[in-house]
């Protein structure tokens, strides 16, 4: 009896400690990325909006004209698909959504500087296109 009311109270306790995730596996844009990297964490570049951008679901990130963005890869582009790279914004500015990563379309970017060729071919997965 003593037993599984300590093994109640721990699996209780742990529950507390660790909240589940929850989120949504959404659509994939595209079978495979581009990236500085094996595992996509090296800044590829800084590019600059050239135009707003609004997000249409949480894979994305809204990015307006003049912002800088670090991009981290690029996806690699499907038939009937736009070309999007994943990336987040940067500027004191807009410190509210500093270090969220998410994708925008490249067409509305100009790179202002490349720190590493995105020459790694790397698969998407499915956390890439996971939303919180």
């Amino acid at each position: 009896m003593t037993q599984r009311v300590y093994l109640v109270i721990l699996l209780l306790s742990l529950g507390l400690m660790c909240p589940p995730v929850t989120g949504i596996f959404m659509d994939k844009l595209a079978s495979k990325k581009l990236c500085a990297d094996d595992d996509c964490v090296y800044t590829i570049s800084l590019a600059r909006a050239e135009e707003d951008y609004n997000a249409p679901d949480c894979r994305f990130i809204n990015i307006k004209k003049g912002q800088l963005i670090y991009v981290y890869s690029k996806l690699v582009k499907e038939k009937d698909s736009g070309e999007f790279w994943a990336g987040s914004v940067y500027g004191e500015e807009y410190k509210d959504h500093m270090g969220t990563v998410g994708y925008f379309p490249s067409s509305l970017v100009s790179e202002q500087h490349v720190y590493q060729e995105a020459n790694k071919t790397v698969p998407t997965t499915d956390i890439d296109f996971f939303c919180e």
